[in-house]
């Protein structure tokens, strides 16, 4: 069996050789490939190249079709079938629809070669312009020809071309600084998620009369605390306490912040915010029963000088009709400018009062006075009635005593003012200006006014008695017992264990296991060491760590804010966002790119977009 298998093939390949009938074998040919030939315009079809082939393209429909289609009649086929309308149409016609489709190709292929560091350069100009607060236009018109200019004129031409692949437009920028927007707060949730956090909020009306609402945190990330802006949303409605907790509850939800990690709430004392049956404060408490509310301390002092009385209001009275006679009409502030120039004072103008700022009354009440030979001339001139009070030697002293009196006021809110403060070192500061009012009282009583250095200048100068003793004692009488009422007296050592623990006393109300601890610290040397070197609240995260009864103690008083001082300061940058050129703006993402502390993550935000180029 196996010789007849093996010499079968044998066989059968010698008598097919043989066989006259049998066509030698035959290898397969190449197929035919058509080239494309100019005159296909006229049915509407260009030339493309896919892999190493020649295909048609209609230069209406922008079409790639197969290459055996490279036929006339295959191409007017799909002609009259897809563009019957076009069918008729001479030659010219395709010829610029050719034009316009290598013009698009064209636009196409650059976009698509655009560097990706051009893109990395248009979110850090981005980043640029929303820090400064600046209209998105400046980066096309005058931050990009600044640069253009600048390289050509230090390097070269062709340094300068390459700048122009840049996207800076308009939209381009309101798209990098939404971006770099959800990255800071992508990371602000991230952080604020693994730790406590205290909240600071107002609400004010911007000038498009857009009611905002802005919301601060304060967390613990890492070694320290950090504050941030959390939110700055639209208020559609009334601004009602029912209104303002929608707003919050529903962003923390969508945060995935959990109303528990809160520990303190800080706003003002208006009834909607800190109203205990139905005001925010109330509406906080009821699902996060721990935070503590706190009334801003700078809206306090603010409300405990507020009251005057009424002999020293009548001269506040007629100093604000004074400054606006001089200050609201310009052909008369022009004349008193030129006036205060002739007669070589240090000031040119006076300045305007204004009851919203914490600092306008002793401004102004100092600027006055500095002028009052000035305006008293200039109101003479002018045969205004005002003039009579600028003669009258009682009444420049009790404006003495008022500018002497609010000027120290300013210092105590300037103090209170800033960033990272805490409750003990704004209390230190109100016990120390309530001690002091106690030893300014005192001593008007005896007759010294050493205290008041205008005052004490003006008597000492026109060699007069002083006859304003009876209204200082009653204003410095008043504001005692107004600070007194707005800050409820505290013991001064009721802080010094977290101001200074290695030189104060446990409280007496800690428990067994937090004086033991207390005790641990302070015989550490190099806990001493620490706090010498580190800010109060490092110092508290670190203890934390590892004596969490007292460290946990120590932060539920620091986390909390003691002021609304960084909602002012975003209600300021609105104020130069927002202006009547650009009302409707999104305003949050701009904010928050503008004052936020946290960088974008350029490389990351990059890595997830395409560079192409403005559009």
């Amino acid at each position: 069996m196996d010789k007849f298998l093996a010499g079968l093939p044998r066989k059968r390949k010698a008598e097919d050789e043989a066989s006259p009938n049998v066509l030698p074998k035959q290898l397969p040919s190449k197929a035919k490939k058509r080239k494309y030939d100019d005159t296909y315009l006229v049915f509407g079809f260009t030339c493309t190249t896919v892999g190493n082939e020649e295909r048609p393209q209609c230069v209406v429909c922008l079409k790639v079709l197969a290459c055996d289609s490279l036929k006339p009649n295959k191409l007017r086929r799909h002609l009259e079938t897809k563009h019957p309308e076009h069918k008729d149409k001479p030659v010219e016609f395709f010829r610029q629809k050719l034009v316009n489709c290598r013009a698009q190709q064209s636009l196409f292929t650059k976009a698509a070669s655009m560097p990706a560091s051009a893109q990395l350069a248009s979110y850090k100009v981005a980043y640029r312009v929303a820090q400064c607060k600046k209209p998105h236009t400046i980066a096309e018109e005058l931050i990009l020809p600044c640069a253009l200019d600048m390289v050509s004129t230090m390097l070269d031409d062709t340094a300068a071309r390459k700048l122009r692949a840049i996207p800076l437009s308009n939209n381009t920028i309101g798209r990098r600084i939404y971006d770099m927007s959800k990255d800071i707060e992508e990371q602000l949730h991230e952080k604020v998620r693994d730790s406590s956090f205290s909240l600071q909020m107002d609400e004010a009306t911007d000038s498009n009369k857009d009611c905002l609402l802005i919301t601060y945190v304060r967390f613990i990330d890492g070694d320290d605390m950090r504050e941030e802006l959390l939110f700055c949303k639209q208020v559609t409605g009334r601004a009602t306490a029912e209104e303002l907790f929608k707003i919050i509850d529903s962003y923390l939800k969508e945060a995935s912040l959990k109303w528990e990690d809160c520990v303190g709430i800080c706003t003002d004392g208006a009834q909607t915010m800190a109203g205990e049956r139905g005001g925010l404060q109330a509406l906080i408490k009821r699902v996060s029963p721990n935070a503590q509310w706190t009334h801003c301390m700078i809206h306090r002092e603010a409300l405990a000088s507020k009251q005057l009385s009424p002999e020293l209001n009548d001269v506040m009275t007629d100093v604000i009709a004074t400054v606006n006679y001089i200050k609201t009409r310009p052909v008369k502030a022009r004349i008193f400018s030129a006036l205060c120039e002739e007669m070589g004072s240090d000031h040119t103008a006076v300045l305007l009062h204004s009851e919203s700022r914490w600092l306008s009354r002793g401004k102004v009440l100092s600027r006055v006075f500095e002028l009052q030979d000035e305006i008293r001339i200039f109101l003479e001139e002018e045969g205004n009635d005002l003039v009579h009070k600028f003669y009258c030697n009682h009444f420049l002293m009790k404006l003495a005593y008022l500018s002497d009196m609010f000027l120290k006021l300013n210092k105590v809110n300037l103090q209170m003012q800033g960033t990272n403060t805490h409750l003990p070192h704004l209390v230190d500061t109100i016990t120390s200006f309530i001690r002091k009012l106690e030893t300014w009282l005192q001593r008007v009583k005896d007759g010294n006014v050493d205290s008041f250095e205008n005052l004490k200048a003006f008597i000492e100068v026109n060699k007069l008695q002083n006859t304003v003793i009876p209204c200082m004692k009653a204003h410095i009488s008043a504001l005692q017992k107004h600070f007194q009422k707005y800050f409820l007296m505290q013991d001064p050592k009721e802080y010094d264990w977290i101001r200074d623990p290695f030189s104060a006393t446990p409280p007496a109300d800690f428990s067994t296991s937090e004086e033991e601890q207390f005790i641990d610290v302070t015989s550490d040397s190099t806990m001493r060491l620490q706090f010498q070197s580190k800010t109060l609240a490092a110092f508290w995260i670190g203890v934390d760590k590892d004596y969490p009864l007292l460290g946990k103690r120590a932060l539920a008083i620091l986390l909390p804010f003691a002021t609304s001082y960084l909602c002012e300061i975003g209600f300021s940058a609105v104020a130069s966002i927002k202006t009547k050129y650009r009302s409707k703006l999104d305003i949050e993402n701009e904010l928050r790119v503008a004052i936020s502390k946290l960088q974008p993550r350029f490389e990351k935000i990059c890595s997830m977009k395409q560079a192409h180029t403005s559009h």
